[in-house]
């Protein structure tokens, strides 16, 4: 692909790889009767030293997705009547051997997808890639921070 036909990296351009990644993720997932919020929820359980704390977790996902917390509490709550998490004490949850074995199995099924991917791109650019993206998600992260107080400061008497 020379320069002049290569896309300049923008919405757009981030939009079709993210969309395209998640529906081979969605594809894998689908297999298992999973979403892919309750695969970032039991992600984050599986890397966790031990029992997380709920309200993490709900953050940790809140976070990552940028998703409602209410909508994050009903997933944990699917989680845990799938028996891939278990209540451990008031506040926290743990992973269960079904859902290390389920978050397993999934991430042996997307590593070669994944594997394909990303094949033959030099780690220079995916280092360059990885920097622009990250301010990118800094920015818009503030962005939206911004628009949440404004929201907010127009609600208040």
């Amino acid at each position: 692909m020379t320069t002049s036909t290569t896309p300049l990296l923008g919405p757009r351009v981030i939009a079709l790889a993210h969309y395209a990644g998640r529906a081979l993720l969605q594809h894998v997932l689908d297999r298992h009767g999973m979403t892919f919020e309750q695969s970032v929820t039991l992600r984050l359980a599986t890397i966790a030293d031990g029992p997380a704390g709920r309200e993490q977790l709900v953050d940790g996902v809140t976070e990552a997705l940028r998703i409602d917390a209410g909508k994050v509490h009903g997933v944990l709550d699917e989680l845990i009547a799938a028996r891939l998490l278990a209540p451990d004490g008031e506040a926290e949850v743990r992973i269960t051997d079904a859902g290390r074995e389920l978050y397993a199995t999934t991430s042996d099924e997307t590593a070669p997808l994944t594997a394909r991917i990303y094949d033959g791109i030099p780690a220079e650019e995916l280092a360059v890639a990885g920097r622009v993206l990250t301010l990118i998600t800094e920015r818009a992260g503030a962005e939206l921070a911004t628009l949440t107080r404004q929201d907010l400061a127009r609600l208040s008497p």
